[in-house]
């Protein structure tokens, strides 16, 4: 059995991580490859009178072949839409790198391929004062994918992020671009020129779906070298 982690973060937020997560999940079962996925924190949580729950965290539970109680899919859930630290201050709440990637260990023993960790918001959202989400990824050494989300500005902002993600040591396994303005100017360009500056593949180009599934999007993701059967 062996162990594989690959965290999922975005050049923003909603930029289409939860959505790339669960394709890249079905991707793995197709290709026989059995998944869990873990959003150890997730913000913009619901009373659904099973406790707090987020949506995004609710479909990679939906998604990964290997089940799991929504507790260790999403262990800290936070009510509050807003940066995870601050709505975790408001709940009275301490976070820190530490304790999320003790959640994330809780799932190493599992008999599965591939464990995927899905962030929250971009590359550097806080936890607290001294750390971010980019602690738990370089605690755990995963291998990362950037979503890009296709827009006016995403240039930037996806250099910006693979930048940081070698500057903090981690290999980035690939990227993967979400159009999420299909009217974009010059969107060929702008994906032809992102495939041109970033040094890692591009893992896929997920068009504007009206409902999209799992396996739907699995179908214009590819894994990465390294998950391959």
């Amino acid at each position: 059995m062996a162990n594989k982690w690959l965290f999922i973060t975005g050049t923003d937020t909603d930029v289409g991580k939860t959505l790339v997560a669960t394709g890249l999940l079905a991707a793995s079962a197709k290709a026989g490859l059995r998944s869990a996925a873990i959003k150890p924190i997730a913000a913009g949580c619901e009373d659904t009178g099973a406790g707090l729950q987020n949506d995004d965290a609710l479909q990679l539970q939906a998604a990964s072949s290997h089940p799991l109680p929504y507790q260790q899919v999403n262990p800290v859930a936070l009510e509050a839409a807003i940066a995870p630290h601050i709505a975790a201050e408001e709940q009275g709440k301490t976070l820190s790198a530490s304790r999320l990637v003790g959640y994330c260990r809780g799932l190493a023993m599992l008999p599965v391929d591939l464990l995927l960790v899905e962030g929250a918001g971009g590359w550097r959202v806080p936890l607290n004062n001294r750390e971010t989400l980019a602690d738990v990824a370089r605690e755990l050494n995963c291998s990362v994918v950037i979503v890009v989300g296709l827009r006016l500005g995403c240039l930037n902002h996806a250099l910006l992020t693979a930048e940081a993600v070698r500057r903090d040591g981690l290999p980035i396994a690939g990227w993967v671009g979400n159009i999420i303005d299909p009217q974009m100017p010059r969107l060929d360009e702008n994906i032809a020129t992102l495939k041109r500056l970033f040094n890692e593949p591009c893992l896929g180009i997920v068009p504007r779906l009206a409902d999209p599934s799992p396996e739907q999007v699995g179908d214009y993701v590819s894994l990465p070298t390294e998950f391959e059967a």
